[in-house]
């Protein structure tokens, strides 16, 4: 009894030890059995990760991105798309704290430093709105080219939101750039693999991919269909058939004195059109319609009569986006009979006197008056209608899907050592659905330049960006332009990425045999090709110009 007690530790160490050895291979079997199905398993996603990001500017980024989504396996390509933007806003908002911090946490920076990081943090809240409202409308049920272009345009704003922000920093002395950069450009990535993704999504029209600008919409009646016919009525009635729900007035006839006053009442996230009077005068104050004053819409009494005025420019301080003496990133905005203008001279350089960013905008006979970078069409779909632009340097620039129709261009008279630039446009990816086309529209020499013409040069644009993309189509153009039509931005930058065309233009200056050489520019002679630059295939304008009463032709003439 006594040897068997002895024996008792031992022999229940040789059970614990049998019946380890007993566990371990009996996991081991197990592990060999499941091994070949989480092998496939594992396989099977790293190839839809792979096919997914076939054909993305960043396929690294992309199948990293992609790899870690565990239930990729069982998504559409749709939500596929959505994770990607869900990761993508996540980031976003890091790098929104980190420019606050930046904002508080960096001591002796110079007002337009501070500036920039005021900017950088509007345009990243921007961009959440945009990523959210295209995770929205990827979760509908079908996806149809409507849609699928409402996505372009909203990754597309988001991007160009992004590099709007580090160019704030362009003349900063101090490395507050060095800083964002790198995730601000990652999540730039990432917007652009989500706009090269959208071409795999099932039920698209393939055929659309050849389309330059085909998110810009049909036309009806002269306008985009975005402009409803009760906006179209009150765009064509004269101001004394027109109702109005408040009304300025400088001379104090009016609700309010100033137009900043009569914004601040205005509703927020309106769904039906609200109409301000601005009377004639000159109202000198800087005026922003903020995101959500939508639906609204401002008529003057001409262009001349109603003038918005201000001076703001990089010279003294500002960045090129607050510069601007009116701004709006209110959807569907419109403003009929008004100038606007920044009044701070060729010496100054940058000083913006319009910039929108709004959705579905539209400017009927208007005036936009500057010297550099006159109006800044920074983003989403535009559309600008018998308006007079004014300029000298890179005077229309930016990167909306924007058409100029039956408009005139005129450069003014610039500084000794500069040259005209009626554009630069900003596109800064390929699948970006952005672009600048003037359409019907003059060319000229406005009164100051005229008597001096020849001692200046005068083109057409320069490539600001990287795909930079500009379209003249049946426009007149007089002699001011420079036989070779197009300027170089630096060297050879984006000469075989930029998309620059003309197309049935007349006029001395319209003489194409001089033209540059350049891989991305070309003489277009097919109708087919210069079509998808129109109101209808641009900017889906008969979608949305048809409720703005702006008359509006769709196709080329």
């Amino acid at each position: 009894m006594n040897s068997l007690r002895r024996r008792a530790p031992f022999l229940a160490l040789i059970f614990i030890l049998t019946l380890l050895s007993a566990l371990l291979f009996l996991g081991t079997h197990i592990t060999a059995t499941r091994a070949p199905e989480k092998h496939l398993h594992f396989q099977k996603h790293i190839q839809i990760a792979h096919s997914t990001c076939q054909g993305t500017l960043y396929p690294d980024l992309c199948v990293s991105t992609l790899a870690t989504f565990p239930d990729l396996t069982s998504k559409s390509v749709p939500q596929i798309i959505s994770s990607v933007v869900n990761h993508t806003v996540y980031e976003v908002k890091s790098s929104s704290n980190n420019c606050s911090g930046l904002r508080k946490k960096l001591k002796n920076l110079n007002p337009l430093e501070q500036r920039a990081l005021d900017d950088c943090l509007k345009l990243l809240d921007d961009t959440t709105l945009e990523l959210k409202t295209t995770i929205s409308d990827l979760s509908k049920s079908t996806i149809g080219s409507n849609q699928h272009h409402d996505l372009q345009t909203l990754l597309s704003g988001a991007m160009t939101n992004l590099y709007t922000c580090l160019d704030g920093f362009a003349y900063s002395k101090k490395k507050v750039r060095d800083r964002i950069q790198d995730k601000l450009l990652q999540i730039s990535q990432h917007v652009s693999n989500s706009l090269a993704m959208l071409k795999k999504v099932p039920g698209i029209n393939k055929t659309s991919k050849t389309e330059a600008f085909p998110e810009y919409g049909k036309m009806k009646s002269g306008f985009p269909s975005w402009v409803s016919s009760k906006d179209r009525n009150i765009l064509q009635a004269t101001v004394n058939e027109t109702k109005f729900d408040l009304v300025v007035s400088k001379d104090g006839t009016g609700n309010f004195t100033t137009i900043g006053e009569a914004l601040n009442v205005a509703p927020n996230s309106s769904t039906t059109r609200f109409v301000i009077h601005i009377k004639a005068g000159a109202y000198f104050e800087n005026v922003e319609v903020i995101r959500k004053k939508s639906n609204l819409m401002f008529v003057g009494d001409g262009i001349g009569k109603t003038v918005m005025k201000g001076s703001r420019n990089v010279v003294d301080g500002w960045t090129t986006f607050q510069s601007a003496t009116f701004a709006v990133v209110g959807e569907g905005f419109i403003a009929k009979g008004i100038t606007f203008e920044n009044s701070a001279g060729p010496d100054k350089h940058q000083a913006v006197a319009l910039r929108s960013g709004a959705d579905f905008s539209a400017f009927y006979q208007c005036s936009f008056v500057g010297y550099q970078d006159t109006l800044y069409v920074h983003s989403l779909r535009q559309f600008y209608r018998e308006c007079d632009i004014y300029g000298t340097v890179d005077f229309i620039f930016g990167n909306a899907a924007v058409v100029f129709q039956n408009c005139n261009l005129y450069a003014r008279k610039p500084n000794e050592n500069q040259k005209n630039l009626f554009t630069a446009q900003g596109r800064e990816d390929p699948n970006q659905n952005t672009g600048i086309s003037i359409l019907n529209c003059k060319i000229a020499a406005a009164a100051d330049l005229i008597p001096v013409k020849s001692s200046f040069k005068n083109y057409l644009g320069r490539p600001w960006k990287l795909y930079s993309r500009t379209v003249y189509l049946k426009s007149y153009m007089e002699d001011l332009i420079d036989p070779a039509g197009w300027l170089e931005w630096n060297d050879t930058f984006a000469l075989d990425t930029l998309y620059y065309g003309e197309y049935m233009n007349r006029g001395p200056g319209s003489n194409t045999s001089g033209r540059v050489k350049w891989p991305g520019y070309r003489v277009i002679n097919s109708s087919t090709e210069a079509s998808q630059f129109t109101v209808g295939q641009f900017i889906q304008g008969n979608d949305w110009l048809n409720s703005t009463g702006i008359p509006f032709f769709s196709n080329l003439s």
